[in-house]
């Protein structure tokens, strides 16, 4: 599933391409079609992203309300667009550009008010401006549940997934076992800083790279990472290999139905 850095700089493409100008939707697959018929023609007039969610405003306040799951795609081009095949269920285009959609969770039209209760059940978002890190806290440092399944709870914290995850805990030294309640401020403030840089980064970038400059390929002689999701890690995916910190094996284990990647000897308190 795409982590929050993914759907904002889906937002900003889809505003660079779209906003401003009359724009035909259609829904070849035809899940999507009684919505379409109502926003073809419209102006995209705003984009925004919270956490894995995506939302596109046509004219003064009707939303389209994307998640993309486990197994949704967006695909952006230029015009001419070619015909589209029956797998996609939202396609926005233009005079210059087109983009499809095809297996979200959810592609739905929805109010202000609908939007809002999406806004309203999820945690602060590290890439929003109006994001508060306390509000966080206050749901860490009253639980017993470990850091780990926080960071991936999306009422806690909007956006971080198991990439992000599993490398910022990394990053500063912190046992994924470790109770929510035993994360001093000082450390979540650390770790929210962390998550803020990192993920604004990944926005630019397209991918998630974490390591420090000091533990790059190029630092350390070492071969660059060969990996489907791209980016330089510490531990995500890295199962036994040596940490490029300390050298000891990396390990893996099963918590809240993901892999959960740590070292052991960096990661003790």
């Amino acid at each position: 599933m795409p982590e929050g850095h993914t759907i904002h700089r889906l937002a900003h493409d889809y505003a660079a391409r779209f906003t401003g100008t009359a724009t035909r939707v259609t829904s070849p697959q035809g899940k999507f079609s009684d919505a379409a018929d109502l926003l073809t023609g419209a102006e995209l007039t705003r984009t925004e992203a919270h956490g894995k969610h995506l939302f596109l405003r046509f004219r003064a306040d009707d939303w389209v309300h994307i998640h993309l799951g486990l197994f949704g795609k967006v695909t952006f081009g230029d015009a001419p667009a070619p015909p589209p095949t029956d797998t996609v269920r939202l396609r926005l285009a233009n005079a210059t550009s087109y983009v499809d959609l095809r297996g979200p969770t959810t592609c739905a039209l929805i109010t202000d008010a609908e939007k809002q209760a999406v806004h309203d059940r999820l945690g602060p978002d590290p890439l929003r401006p109006d994001a508060d890190p306390a509000a966080a806290y206050a749901r860490v440092r009253r639980s017993r549940t470990t850091i780990a399944a926080l960071l991936m709870d999306q009422k806690v914290i909007a956006g971080v997934g198991n990439v992000y995850r599993a490398e910022v805990l990394f990053r500063h030294g912190i046992d994924p076992y470790r109770p929510g309640k035993d994360v001093t401020p000082a450390e979540w403030d650390a770790v929210w800083t962390d998550l803020v840089a990192l993920m604004r980064d990944g926005v630019l970038a397209g991918r998630i790279d974490t390591v420090r400059p000091e533990h790059t390929p190029e630092a350390m002689g070492r071969p660059p990472r060969v990996d489907d999701h791209g980016g330089e890690v510490y531990v995500y995916r890295r199962t036994a290999m040596p940490c490029h910190v300390c050298g000891t094996g990396i390990r893996t284990a099963g918590l809240a139905a993901r892999n959960l990647f740590w070292c052991p000897a960096c990661q003790r308190t």
